[in-house]
């Protein structure tokens, strides 16, 4: 790993995007693992954290929020710790390089077009941010611009600017947001250009990525999360698997080639429609996707007495419920495999599961977020003998 220590003048202004910036990579490594030992040491072993082998211009997505810069100039950027007072960013050392060329192509194309940034004071203003997309398997971006009202004048000359300015961008969307909230994205979108979604690969499954996919913005971390989940899950073709909070299916399809069956269970509808289709434009046939809460699935499955061998699960931050866990138990897989973005919420489902006679077998931290705190954990439990 080469040793490098990088500056940038945007953590001067006020980004907190990379607060271990100053640590050389080896030393953030040597402080997520003392952590990790901290919080899970009277668990079970923790094994050294797999880091990055080039921890720079890793993330596949960037959000760059619009404001109106000297000389009422439209600027786009990041906001400072703290506020909504916007930090101009013409580049960043964890975006991929294609994504700052995108938001620049866009920044311009903007400008050309005279769309007013949102003012969320006032309720005047267009455009709100832009959201950019990068696939590391055909080097292809996707944007979506967030504006506040669903008429875009001059679309077809923006999307043109664009492209001429970034080929690399082959699907633009317009997604329309016009309730006074933090969140992103809003829920109506139309495409402008493309087809509206980019194609990425993971464990050599290929994923369709739209504008609001939750997909891994480190693909290639997440590709190393996976196989070490998948190997410690000792899948040998016979294994029925269950993938709990699955998304767009990106572990549940990674699994299938080594499972007998899989059986994804997600709420969000579009995420288990992207999962449907996923399994097919990989023909896989031996997987199904369940659009439903994960608990009342597990419940409503333990009641009919079904079982499974191996249960996936990755919850969101808030971890998952006592009701899941109890649920999970009754069906006694022989294996659990918890992967967690959030080793907090992890430790205390881990304490309830430990109650119920689970044992932890392995607890393998994954680095997928260098020069920030955060972690990626996966633990391996299965039942005490």
């Amino acid at each position: 790993m080469e040793r490098q220590e990088y500056t940038c003048s945007l953590q001067q202004k006020g980004c907190g995007g990379c607060p271990h910036l100053s640590l050389p990579y080896e030393e953030q490594l040597r402080k997520k693992q003392k952590a990790m030992k901290k919080l899970m040491g009277n668990l079970g072993k923790v094994r050294p954290v797999i880091g990055m082998e080039n921890p720079w211009h890793y993330r596949n997505k960037a959000i760059s929020t619009f404001a109106e810069g000297p000389g009422r100039q439209l600027i786009s950027g990041i906001y400072a710790r703290g506020s909504h007072y916007v930090i101009p960013v013409k580049t960043c050392l964890l975006h991929h390089p294609a994504l700052d060329e995108a938001v620049r192509a866009v920044r311009k194309a903007a400008r050309l077009c005279k769309y007013k940034p949102y003012d969320e004071d006032r309720k005047t203003g267009l455009i709100r941010h832009v959201l950019v997309r990068h696939s590391l398997l055909t080097d292809e971006v996707l944007v979506v611009l967030i504006t506040a009202s669903p008429i875009l004048p001059g679309a077809k000359a923006f999307v043109k600017k664009v492209r001429e300015l970034c080929p690399n961008v082959t699907t633009i969307v317009q997604n329309i947001n016009a309730r006074s909230t933090s969140a992103v994205l809003g829920f109506s979108e139309k495409i402008l250009y493309g087809k509206g979604y980019i194609v990425d690969e993971l464990c050599g499954i290929r994923f369709r990525i739209a504008a609001s996919s939750f997909y891994q913005i480190n693909p290639v971390q997440t590709e190393i999360l996976y196989r070490t989940a998948i190997e410690a899950a000792g899948l040998d073709g016979t294994r029925t698997v269950l993938d709990a909070y699955c998304g767009v299916g990106t572990i549940g399809l990674a699994a299938a080639p080594h499972a007998k069956h899989v059986l994804g269970v997600e709420k969000n509808g579009s995420a288990v429609r992207c999962a449907i289709q996923n399994a097919k434009d990989n023909g896989i046939q031996n997987a199904r996707f369940l659009n439903e809460d994960a608990t009342k699935a597990i419940q409503k499955m333990a009641a009919r007495g079904e079982k499974v061998d191996v249960v996936f699960m990755d919850p969101p931050r808030a971890g998952s419920t006592p009701e899941f866990l109890d649920a999970v138990s009754r069906m006694s897989p022989e294996k659990l495999v918890y992967i967690s973005c959030n080793p907090e919420t992890q430790k205390r489902d881990l304490e309830i599961l430990k109650k119920k006679g689970w044992g932890v077998r392995m607890i393998q931290p994954v680095d997928l977020f260098p020069h920030t705190e955060h972690i990626e954990n996966i633990v391996v439990l299965g039942r005490k003998q």
